[in-house]
């Protein structure tokens, strides 16, 4: 995955409205859905009694929103107004894979692998692409040390190198 600049401005727009459409579709599927399973399948409630066990019904109207919310953002992710929202959360996803292996990756970093430097520098940089994009001004000091530190390794370890050297795969060894 290469790291791309991205409109902050468009992004926190699409972002916050896909975010609102998401919460407000699941809202209103989630009660249309399961409304229509009590109409359809439900026990019709009965004089002095609170419960009608229809909980099952409502729980199957959630879960029928949330597929129906899902099928949406599988068919909106190839539109182009949605890719950087959805490259985001690739990048997101991404950068979760590799921190689970970052202490093993940090270690070889130390004994001068350059596939575990490559792996740091793409890291720190698409978190400084997503702290940015995501206005998060606290930790962008410290990615930006972390940063710093790096450059300071691959400089003694004679390297150069290029944030689009990184693919998925270099993970594999760690």
């Amino acid at each position: 995955m290469k790291l791309v600049n991205i409109d902050k401005v468009q992004y926190r727009s699409v972002n916050n409205q896909v975010q609102i459409g998401l919460v407000a579709a699941l809202a209103i599927l989630s009660l249309v859905f399961g409304q229509l399973m009590i109409h359809f399948f439900g026990v019709k409630s009965l004089a002095g009694v609170e419960s009608t066990g229809n909980f099952h019904l409502n729980f199957t109207g959630f879960m029928l929103a949330i597929m129906t919310c899902i099928f949406f953002i599988r068919n909106l992710r190839q539109k182009p107004t949605f890719y950087e929202v959805y490259y985001v959360w690739q990048l997101k996803q991404l950068q979760n894979k590799i921190y689970r292996k970052l202490k093993s990756v940090q270690q070889a970093a130390k004994d001068n692998n350059r596939d575990a430097l490559v792996i740091l520098s793409f890291y720190y940089q698409s978190l400084a692409l997503v702290y940015n994009l995501d206005n998060n001004t606290l930790t962008m000091s410290n990615v930006n040390n972390e940063l710093a530190k790096l450059q300071q390794c691959i400089d003694a370890a004679g390297f150069t190198i290029d944030v689009d050297e990184f693919t998925p795969e270099m993970l594999q060894a760690f």
